[in-house]
């Protein structure tokens, strides 16, 4: 009896010993959720950065200690992607909370606001809620959109996203134009300056760490931050290149010399666009690949600035961190210089979240580690709405993140679809496998499990047939058609006035596009077509006040006639849609 006690004793003790650890642990919960208070948001951009920083293992040489630091302290998704491959539709759709495929924004020849005029975007939505709205730098695509922000760096009403930035004073640097077809700021090199001296993102970061300073009177914050580099062109203070010399850089991992006998034709002809022949050509492939990594480890120094002045601030323990970049960028990957593909290479982003304890939609916070489920920037807007415990907006679109914020292991029954340009063309990324497909029916098939660099595409493989069956049934069926810009959103080609001589031959290459003319003089003109030999070809007229829309390509050279057929003047097609306006 007396044994029999004893042991009932200790089994009381330890019963309410581990009651008392209970409670305790439903205290510290209690704790945790009745001190939580509405958490601040950071939310830093960085512009055309792929899976080149070292936690995702993307380039073996690139040098990104802060980008590391802050993946090491949050939930690092390294199977992120972005909504749509090119910069205007990507942000939009993070902005926004809405999907290309049903608002048509597919491409950066539109204007979000000629598509959505009445699109609340996420930083007016955090207004709504009570917060104190401001950002910097590049966010959306080249303009600010005043009415969303409460403050902005530079002044909002500008509509210019960009601080003074130094720039060579003679231009191109490192790579020739060309053609018409090439982006101007397709060009690379070192500046004589300090980051002071050159600006930009140093000034984004800067003002960015100075708001962090800030006390708020316990209202909170979405501060949002947009890093310019490593976008176009990578001219970057000498010491961020000085860590790669010429003679030790290392081509793409993911480059493959026969990569593109595999694939369909759709894909041949968006993997082929110029850029990277003629870099071979010129001689500047490796030069690309170090102003590309000297641009990150600038763009990761200035992260760093960003951090290191959230970490002085008070804000420090009830700030959520959000980091991702638009989407990724080819260096010679499947023969393709720059973006707009659907392909890993371009696709992949990095993207981590951090959240401090104590935070509404996620009392115990963010513990550090790595979700490979497939997600999607999309999913953003809604993440942080539930995070801060504000209400979801219906119009939103992709699944909240928090339950793979609580648990990176979680269920996660959702792919991530990335839209191209193409209303019906999309890559669409599981947590193995990828499939790529195109409007016209053609497909692409990967295991990332084993292909990582998508070198082998299964799409022909029958034994797979249902797989593709299965992924292809996960993508939207319908799909927005895609609004051709307005003539405002138009960049203006440069009328060249003529006397009697007449206008230059054409030199025409690339791809077809339109051009819209319009009609400012007092009388009807004559459009004339110059051959690459310099003789005109008289196509239509075009009466006072008209416009007309014709196809062209890169190089032509279009002139303009009055009626008595003097020459006026005429316009040479650059790289994009555009629009032509013969003055009064």
């Amino acid at each position: 009896m007396t044994i029999v006690r004893r042991v009932s004793s200790q089994f009381l003790m330890l019963c309410v010993g581990i009651g008392a650890l209970i409670d305790s642990a439903h205290c510290q919960e209690a704790s945790i959720q009745t001190s939580s208070s509405p958490p601040n948001v950071l939310f830093i951009a960085m512009d055309d950065l792929n899976d080149w920083i070292g936690v995702l293992g993307g380039h073996p040489q690139t040098i990104t200690p802060n980008l590391d630091r802050l993946a090491n302290s949050s939930v690092l998704f390294d199977n992120a992607h972005c909504t749509a491959p090119a910069c205007n539709p990507s942000r939009t759709a993070i902005f926004t909370g809405q999907s290309p495929h049903r608002t048509g924004v597919y491409s950066n020849l539109q204007k979000m606001r000629d598509v959505l005029p009445e699109a609340e975007l996420l930083p007016k939505v955090f207004s709504r809620h009570g917060y104190h709205a401001s950002g910097s730098g590049k966010l959306l695509h080249y303009f600010i959109d005043a009415a969303s922000w409460d403050e902005y760096f530079p002044a909002a009403e500008t509509e210019n996203p960009f601080p003074r930035t130094l720039m060579p004073k003679s231009r191109p640097v490192s790579l020739p134009r060309g053609g018409p077809w090439q982006y101007v700021e397709t060009d690379w090199g070192p500046l004589d300056a300090s980051d002071e001296q050159a600006g930009g993102d140093y000034l984004v970061a800067k003002w960015v760490g100075e708001q962090l300073q800030r006390p708020r009177d316990g209202k909170p914050f979405f501060l949002a931050c947009g890093i310019y580099r490593p976008h176009e062109p990578w001219f970057v203070p000498q010491k961020y290149f000085a860590p790669f010399p010429i003679e030790s850089i290392q081509l793409p991992p993911g480059y493959k010399a026969d990569d593109l006998e595999d694939l369909p034709t759709p894909a041949r002809s968006l993997a082929r666009n110029r850029y990277f022949a003629h870099i071979v050509e010129q001689h500047q492939w490796k030069q690309a690949i170090q102003g590309y990594l000297a641009s990150i480890h600038y763009a990761d120094a200035m992260l760093g600035n960003i951090l290191d002045a959230l970490q002085r601030s008070p804000h420090a323990d009830n700030t959520v961190v959000v980091l991702w970049s638009d989407h990724g960028w080819h260096l010679g990957e499947k023969e393709h210089w720059q973006k707009y593909t659907a392909w890993r290479a371009c696709t992949r982003v990095p993207l981590m979240i951090q959240v401090p304890e104590g935070t509404p939609g996620l009392p115990r916070g963010t513990t550090a580690s790595r979700c490979s489920e497939p997600v999607n920037l999309l999913s953003l807007a809604p993440t942080l709405l539930e995070l801060c415990g504000l209400p979801a907006e219906p119009v939103h679109d992709g699944p909240s993140l928090v339950p793979l914020l609580n648990d990176p292991h979680a269920q996660w029954n959702h792919v991530s679809v990335t839209f191209l340009q193409r209303p019906g063309s999309f890559g669409l990324s599981s947590k193995r496998w990828r499939l790529v497909h195109y409007a016209n029916g053609d497909e692409e098939l990967y295991d990332i499990a084993t292909d990582p660099y998508e070198w082998n595409n299964l799409a022909s493989d029958p034994s797979l047939d249902s797989l593709r069956n299965r992924l292809r049934a996960k993508a939207p069926a319908d799909f927005a058609p895609s609004p051709k810009p307005t003539f405002d959103a138009l960049t203006e080609l440069t009328w060249q006035p003529l006397n009697d001589e007449l206008a230059p031959a054409s030199n025409p290459s690339g791809s077809r596009f339109d051009i819209v003319f319009l009609n400012r003089t007092d009388q009807t003109v004559k459009l004339w077509w110059m051959s690459p030999q310099g003789k005109p070809v008289p196509y239509e007229t075009i009466a006072k006040g008209k416009r007309l829309r014709r196809q062209t390509r890169p190089g032509a050279v279009w002139m303009i006639r009055d009626a008595d057929d003097e020459n006026l003047g005429y316009f040479r097609v650059d790289d994009r849609t555009a629009k032509a306006i013969v003055p009064q």
